[in-house]
């Protein structure tokens, strides 16, 4: 049996903090920083790889990792399901993009 990757266990520490309150919820969605996800990783600078390999795993506990440059959420991939839908006939009555035909 192979040990769990560091990217599987970050993202479990990471599905947890969903669980957990603190920041006066409960639980659900948090922010993190560059800084902790260093802290987590044990690392000095977390590459664009092992950040998308975190968030890879994220998605497989059931969460999504949002990169946004100075910072990093993370939210419950059921947050989005009750989200209002794009159709082909609002697609249709939309203006075209600036500069295309």
């Amino acid at each position: 049996m192979s040990e769990k990757s560091m990217e599987r266990q970050v993202a479990e520490e990471l599905a947890g903090l969903y669980e957990r309150p603190f920041g006066g919820k409960d639980r659900g969605r948090y922010r993190v920083s560059m800084k902790h996800l260093r802290a987590l990783t044990r690392r000095r600078r977390v590459p664009e790889d092992m950040v998308r390999a975190i968030g890879e795993e994220l998605y497989e506990l059931g969460y999504v990792l949002i990169d946004l440059e100075s910072f990093f959420v993370v939210l419950s991939q059921r947050t989005f399901v009750s989200y209002r839908r794009v159709s082909d006939r609002c697609l249709g009555e939309t203006a075209p993009l600036v500069g295309h035909a």
